[in-house]
């Protein structure tokens, strides 16, 4: 079951949110964020030191791997090849699409977005305890960052789902980028505090355009010489 389906408050939601309870975990259930993700992402260059995707790789809480996992070891051999997780990869990447993919990538001080290109090379791997799904999504147009620099920002707008960098390696260059380095900003303590003062019937009343997510966003800064 894909994550971003609990968005719509319908069943689905119910399911996410029972999920800790079915499992024997004590995790809160009646508050935002309901799911949380460690974000590892991978700016990929092409000639001439332009952008030309964006991979990532989010690994869930135990909470929602355990959820998710249920029942695709068809063969019940105690693993999960990629075989089996290969139709939660699908269903994941192909929900992603009408969220941007929580992917937000923009030149440096610049209100507009840039345009990405759907999910390549994805799948989904457990390691027995979390689920990490991996996926590149391509720009549509390569771009130099240059000295001005380029943004990428990994979040949700509504805060169903907390992403957050990895602590170590968050951020890599691949590709043809000499001179070219990446920051990724510490988290907000301030936003986290405010959120936890805030019911469920605050987001509840969120709307689709809402980007109350936002401030909680770790901005992650490329710039090359």
């Amino acid at each position: 079951m894909p994550i971003w389906s609990g968005r719509a408050r319908g069943p689905a939601l119910r399911v996410a949110l029972m999920g800790p309870i079915v499992f024997g975990f004590a995790a809160p259930a009646e508050t935002h964020p309901h799911v949380w993700a460690t974000v590892r992402s991978e700016v990929v260059f092409g000639p001439e030191k332009r952008i030309t995707g964006i991979k990532q790789a989010w690994t869930f809480d135990e909470f929602y791997s355990a959820m998710a996992v249920q029942g695709l070891d068809t063969n019940a051999d105690g693993t999960y090849g990629r075989d089996e997780l290969e139709p939660l990869a699908k269903v994941n990447v192909e929900s992603l699409k009408d969220f941007d993919y929580f992917t937000f990538v923009r030149r440096d001080g610049d209100d507009t977005f840039l345009p990405l290109k759907g999910p390549e090379d994805y799948w989904v791997e457990y390691d027995g305890t979390v689920l990490t799904l991996h996926f590149t999504l391509p720009l549509n147009t390569p771009l130099e960052p240059g000295a001005k620099g380029v943004t990428l920002d990994v979040y949700d707008p509504s805060f169903f789902v907390a992403f957050g960098f990895a602590e170590k390696d968050p951020v890599k260059i691949a590709g043809s980028a000499l001179g070219c380095t990446a920051k990724v900003d510490a988290p907000d303590p301030e936003a986290a505090e405010d959120a936890k003062a805030l019911t469920e019937s605050f987001f509840s009343q969120l709307g689709p355009d809402s980007n109350y997510g936002s401030q909680f966003a770790q901005t992650v800064t490329v710039i090359c010489d």
